[in-house]
């Protein structure tokens, strides 16, 4: 499976390791950036990664900033993104099984390394349930005044 990862500068140090981790799971992996600790524009790189998935370049995308705050953020403002802030295993596994989110953010000073590599495995081995998610997922997609409000 194809993944593209890009971090900032905070979330470097994490993306590396999940870099490493990916590929030694024979996963082809794409980096887009950054590729060092100095200091850049968390946009710039959830943008890429998010233009990516939205293309089907790849399925699946990670991205690590600080936080992963701003990264989900900017990357779903991409049509057909859906990107995922998570913090713990539920989060992550709800987040594939009921929303079929397609981008995993991390926060690399708030996730332990043992904690995201576990997230991050669980997010991508999850798969998305369909069914009554299916019809809740297109309604992301949607513009709100072009939804109705009865179930």
């Amino acid at each position: 499976m194809h993944i593209i990862i890009g971090c900032d500068h905070a979330g470097f140090d994490l993306k590396e390791t999940c870099k490493s981790h990916l590929e030694q799971n024979n996963y082809r992996v794409t980096d887009v950036g950054v590729f060092s600790r100095d200091s850049s524009d968390y946009p710039v790189i959830a943008h890429k990664v998010a233009e990516g998935v939205s293309r089907g370049q790849a399925p699946f995308g990670i991205l690590v900033c600080g936080s992963g705050l701003g990264m989900s953020m900017a990357a779903n403002r991409h049509e057909k993104v859906r990107a995922a802030l998570c913090h713990n295993l539920f989060s992550a596994t709800m987040s594939r099984r009921h929303n079929d989110a397609n981008i995993l953010a991390l926060g690399g000073r708030i996730t332990g390394v043992d904690l995201a590599l576990a997230i991050m495995d669980a997010f991508l081995s999850t798969p998305f349930e369909g069914g009554r998610h299916g019809r809740r997922v297109r309604l992301i997609e949607l513009a709100p005044e072009s939804q109705d409000s009865e179930p």
